[in-house]
């Protein structure tokens, strides 16, 4: 007995099969739990958090709803982070990175059970997924040289991104306003300078696109409410000192006609500093921190335009937009770089009042203005439109395209099998299962559309064995469709990455053959 007492008390060690089991069956359930959304008829999930104010979210993302979940099984977590990473890296796809995931290892546990060994099956894996991108590769349309074809080809990825989240109604509409916002950026990848402000009131289709920057700020009081050719300097330096503050300041003094001095020296020295501001021929200053009244009074009669606590994002983004940098002295007025526009005016959105800034340096950068019913639409429609905003970025720079709806699944699959008979020995059943597993994909999108998935997946194989085909599940009229002329498109890279990481993350999972966890710590009673 002595021998076994390998580990503490309490600490459980799961070994061989009953690992193995454990693994696959995590993972299956973390799968089955987002397979629901899959699809341009999948269902959102509410997640309602334990904490103060018990937030509800509703979400159709995989990664967000992956994301909220505690998870106790150690191969579900290997999943929750493949969704997360695929959710950085592209944007899109996070659904189906996990559902591909939980297929292959559905297919591996009865692969396992025929005594098949992991290692095996693994090798079988790798040459299938390698078979996949390389059909994938064949197949992939780029049409980078042609403008216009390209602007179409970018409307209909946004489109298919759209039309599986809540934004599918107005989908026409969101991806114009997503197409147009990536445009803009001209090849970079960084959506910091789009700027997405919600506002509750109205409807999704009152959203817009902004060209300039929106600041969601008041003007202060008695300062010009409209400035053309704006000089702004975007600082980040406190402008409250010129007053004692009561608390934390201690000053010994016999009199208190002593502390009016100190007061007076403070207020003189605010009063340098804001001079040294005006001295670099602005009209329109920019602070992060607060602006006490008495230097804001000095602003408004220089006719400054003073905005205080603009938040971190806003200032950074402000400054990257205007061209200007970030300053906190005001020594030397010539190395610091000041933004510049053509127009600072107050406008309405609803019932608040914003600042606009119109005609900016940088030409990359917008604001789109979120409508809608209520804060939990308005989360779930930022949710989905920066998914389509990932998406676009992303292929903008690798402009790869596919046609969607099932279509590369089964592209993929057809080549896959193809393999698997060519493939002599054991692990030509792994690449057989690797074949069903991308099939799955298509039969989960039919199934949660309602549709006879067995019946539609078969008549889609049967058009995948002629040469050149582009047929797909027309998920609106309920069978095999042309996706070339609905115009169902995705991103060469999006697919890629869900093959691949799902390929990845499912082998790891294999790989487990014993599970050991830690003993809890004990609480020491402190009574």
């Amino acid at each position: 007995m002595a021998a076994a007492r390998l580990l503490k008390d309490e600490a459980t060690e799961e070994k061989g099969d009953r690992a193995r089991m454990a693994s696959f069956i995590g993972a299956m359930a973390i799968a089955d739990l987002v397979k629901t959304t899959l699809g341009p008829k999948g269902m959102d999930k509410i997640l309602q958090s334990t904490g103060r104010g018990r937030n509800v979210t509703v979400t159709n993302d995989g990664a967000t709803i992956l994301k909220s979940l505690h998870i106790d099984n150690p191969a579900a977590k290997v999943l929750v982070d493949i969704s997360k990473v695929q959710d950085d890296e592209v944007g899109d796809g996070t659904t189906s990175v996990v559902v591909l995931a939980g297929e292959l290892l559905r297919e591996a546990e009865k692969l396992v059970n025929q005594k098949i060994h992991p290692m095996t099956i693994i090798a079988g894996y790798r040459m299938a997924a390698e078979c996949a991108r390389n059909a994938l590769l064949l197949k992939a349309k780029d049409n980078k040289q042609d403008p216009d074809k390209f602007k179409s080809d970018l409307m209909k990825i946004a489109m298919t991104t759209l039309s599986s989240k809540i934004l599918s109604q107005d989908k026409e509409h969101f991806a114009k306003l997503a197409v147009d916002a990536v445009l803009r950026l001209k090849g970079s990848t960084n959506l910091e300078s789009i700027q997405i402000i919600k506002k509750a009131g109205g409807s999704l289709k009152d959203s817009f696109l902004d060209e300039g920057f929106v600041l969601d700020k008041k003007i202060g009081i008695g300062q010009p409410k409209r400035i053309e050719n704006a000089k702004i300097l975007v600082a980040n330096t406190a402008m409250d000192t010129d007053k004692v503050k009561i608390y934390g300041a201690r000053v010994r003094v016999d009199s208190m006609a002593k502390v009016a001095e100190i007061e007076g020296a403070e207020k003189e020295k605010m009063k340098q500093k804001v001079q040294k501001i005006i001295a670099h021929g602005i009209n329109c200053f920019v602070n992060r921190q607060l602006i006490y009244n008495f230097p804001e009074e000095l602003f408004a009669d220089a006719g400054i335009l003073a905005i205080e606590h603009a938040d971190f994002d806003g200032i950074e983004r402000l400054a990257l937009v205007t061209g200007g940098e970030i300053a906190s002295t005001f020594d030397n007025p010539e190395s610091v770089k000041l933004g510049h526009c053509k127009l600072i005016e107050e406008i309405m959105i609803g019932e608040d009042k914003l600042i606009h800034f119109s005609g900016v340096e940088m030409g990359q950068a917008c604001t789109v203005v979120l409508r809608g019913a209520s804060s939990h639409v308005l989360d779930e429609a930022e949710r989905s439109l920066h998914d389509a905003l990932c998406v676009l970025s992303q292929t903008v720079n690798d402009s790869r395209v596919l046609l969607g709806g099932g279509w590369p699944e089964m592209v993929m699959a057809k080549e896959v099998d193809e393999l698997a008979r060519k493939t002599p020995g054991k692990k030509s059943h792994a690449i057989e299962a690797f074949s069903r597993s991308l099939q799955a994909i298509p039969t989960i999108i039919a199934d949660n559309a309602g549709l006879d998935s067995a019946e539609l997946i078969s008549q889609l194989r049967a058009e995948h064995h002629k040469d050149t085909t582009s047929a797909g599940i027309n998920i609106i009229s309920g069978g095999v469709g042309d996706m070339d002329k609905l115009g169902v498109s995705e991103s060469f890279k999006v697919k890629q990455a869900v093959l691949l990481s799902a390929t990845e993350a499912a082998e790891m999972i294999l790989r487990v053959d014993e599970i050991i966890t830690c003993a809890p710590r004990k609480r020491e009673d402190r009574m």
